[in-house]
């Protein structure tokens, strides 16, 4: 984005004339503090904007936020250290940024503190839900059932076998007992008489989702009673089983969150989606919003979909996708429910 600036010059041949002579300056950083530049900053978590996760989805927004001319200047910082989190987002406060992106739960706290420290800045926090309404501080979350209804959506439409699983992280966390519900609840949309295996992780230990081992062993346990199609939803735990279910050809996997195709490549033999959060339009959306001077407080639910089909696209039946397609646009519009509600 560039600001441009006109030097009128006067030249005098027979009569006056004024010519105007512009100029362009690029903005800068140090432009930041001026009313009329919209500066936004993120601060990922840590594993950086390159994650082709949460940090790079959510980045990927606010570039686009740049692109379509919303935003002027825009920056980032890579996490290196979670004690540094109140410290990076100081650096885009004090240089008069005007929206602060923070992306994952883990940057909660530092993110509230600092919308407290700074009323005057914007901030947009991915993945962090919002007990207290802070008039300048936005959660972007989603409706987990929705995308685990999209999920179960399609592989009861996929399964030869009328049986499908789910390896999940422990039932102690709300989003993921929104993603077997829904899970659930898509399966039988399409079909009633589904039969459905879904497993929780034992315990709340700190492993919970990072035990690829039990994942695997999970699913090949599931495989053995006939299952066909596997949702893993549980981080690397989650992970652990899409790669077993590719050691088993012609079964199918969906992954969750975010595109696992492009994070998980010995899982390609089976994934045939993901169920995501669509993190770089809500990111841009609530730019968007701020710019506009509409920016709302509390919780922002994004949507939901399905990652693209990939090397599946070809052999992925057009009944199959059509479906997805009324059922997506159902959910973000309200006319199909999930039947899920939180402590209900």
């Amino acid at each position: 984005m560039v600001k441009k600036f006109c030097i009128i010059m006067t030249l005098l041949i027979i009569t006056t004339i004024s010519l105007a002579a512009c100029q362009t300056a690029a903005v800068t950083e140090a432009d930041c503090p001026k009313v009329e530049v919209l500066c936004v900053g993120l601060v990922t978590g840590l594993d950086g904007v390159d994650d082709r996760s949460f940090d790079q989805t959510a980045w990927e927004g606010v570039l686009k936020a740049q692109t379509d001319k919303v935003a002027d200047w825009v920056l980032s910082i890579e996490t290196v250290d979670a004690k540094d989190y109140d410290q990076n987002i100081a650096v885009f406060a004090n240089a008069g940024y005007d929206v602060i992106v923070t992306v994952g739960d883990l940057l909660g706290e530092a993110t509230t503190n600092a919308a407290k420290s700074f009323p005057d800045i914007l901030f947009i926090g991915v993945d962090q839900d919002q007990g207290e309404v802070l008039p300048n501080l936005v959660g972007l979350v989603f409706h987990q059932d929705q995308s685990g209804f999209l999920a179960g959506a399609l592989a009861a439409q996929l399964t030869r076998t009328n049986t499908i699983a789910a390896v999940l992280g422990p039932y102690t966390e709300p989003e993921v007992v929104a993603l077997k519900e829904g899970y659930e609840a898509g399966a039988k949309y399409i079909n009633p008489n589904i039969t459905i295996i879904s497993t929780y992780y034992p315990g709340g230990s700190e492993v919970t989702f990072t035990d690829p081992r039990w994942g695997a062993s999970t699913a090949a346990q599931a495989i053995s009673n006939g299952v066909d199609v596997v949702f893993g939803a549980g981080g690397k735990t989650g992970n652990g089983a899409l790669i077993e279910v590719a050691s088993h050809p012609g079964l199918y996997c969906i992954g969750v969150d975010t595109d696992q195709w492009e994070t998980d490549l010995a899982a390609h033999p089976c994934l045939i989606s993901s169920a995501m959060k669509l993190i770089t339009l809500g990111v841009f959306d609530l730019v968007k919003l701020a710019k506009d001077g509409t920016f709302p407080a509390g919780n922002y639910f994004g949507t939901s979909g399905l990652a693209p089909f990939h090397d599946f696209d070809s052999v992925m039946p057009q009944a199959v996708k059509d479906k997805i397609s009324q059922i997506s646009v159902g959910l973000n519009g309200g006319s199909i429910t999930t039947g899920y509600y939180p402590g209900g």
